[in-house]
């Protein structure tokens, strides 16, 4: 009973968190893309937005977001001195819903065909949660696209969540997100309203799905790669420091004074 009650804590947090992250971000772009459209990919229409110019970037959102309620507040920035190529995947915001199976092998593709349509050979990468996963994924089948990787609050196998936070995926109901922000969100961007429910019956099955790219793979990315990770953002921190170690980077973090890091061989 007692484990029962902290995954359904962690769900709940889980949710709220998305929540509290998407009404602090509604207040809309103060900056207009130079363009935006859909790039036709593998029978989808791809929708993507570009600011500003430079070196390119391209961002992917998180899971239920769409470009305004997960980048609104970092595109005026970063697109002061970068070409910022940010991206709505399957179903979310501006593209539309498609009974095509999520993959993250499928999702990657997609971000690789929204660069051919815009003629961007290689660029830098963030991704933020699910958009984490896909840059991970689309940095070990295409590296050549790959200049920099950052991955925000995101991990590559779904043994990088924590148990309560898998276990919480397993509790995810489409009405826990009914009266939240992202219905208005999707109510004012979507093509098709009438998806709402089929598209977080999607999502939700897919986060229900296991998945691994495989540690072999992570580890022969080329890339310099940034990882952020807050206290928390439900990563199993012990996954975490064993992904800094398939970079071959050093260890820089607060795990609290029962975690001693020389333990970890």
């Amino acid at each position: 009973m007692k484990y029962l009650l902290k995954t359904q804590n962690v769900l709940r947090s889980l949710v709220l968190i998305a929540i509290m992250f998407a009404a602090s971000q509604s207040n809309g772009q103060q900056t207009r893309p130079s363009n935006s459209g859909y790039a036709p990919v593998d029978g989808l229409n791809v929708y993507y937005e570009v600011y500003g110019e430079g070196r390119p970037i391209v961002l992917l959102h998180g899971a239920f977001f769409t470009i305004d309620m997960n980048w609104s507040q970092l595109i005026p920035e970063l697109s002061k001195n970068r070409k910022v190529i940010a991206i709505e995947l399957q179903g979310h915001g501006h593209t539309q819903f498609s009974e095509r199976k999520l993959t993250f092998p499928a999702l990657a593709s997609d971000v690789e065909g929204v660069m051919d349509y815009l003629k961007i050979d290689s660029a830098d990468v963030a991704g933020f949660s699910m958009g984490g996963s896909v840059a991970y994924q689309l940095a070990t089948q295409s590296p050549k696209r790959i200049k920099k990787l950052v991955i925000i609050s995101a991990t590559y196998k779904s043994s990088g969540w924590l148990p309560e936070v898998t276990n919480g995926f397993k509790n995810l109901k489409p009405e826990l997100f009914l009266n939240s922000p992202m219905k208005p969100a999707y109510d004012a961007v979507a093509p098709d309203k009438t998806k709402f429910t089929k598209f977080l019956e999607q999502m939700i099955a897919f986060a229900q799905t296991p998945f691994n790219i495989g540690d072999a793979n992570i580890a022969k990315i080329a890339a310099p790669v940034l990882i952020i990770s807050g206290d928390n953002d439900g990563l199993d921190k012990i996954e975490l420091i064993k992904t800094y170690k398939l970079f071959g980077g050093d260890v820089s973090a607060d795990l609290g004074p029962h975690l001693n890091l020389t333990q970890m061989g």
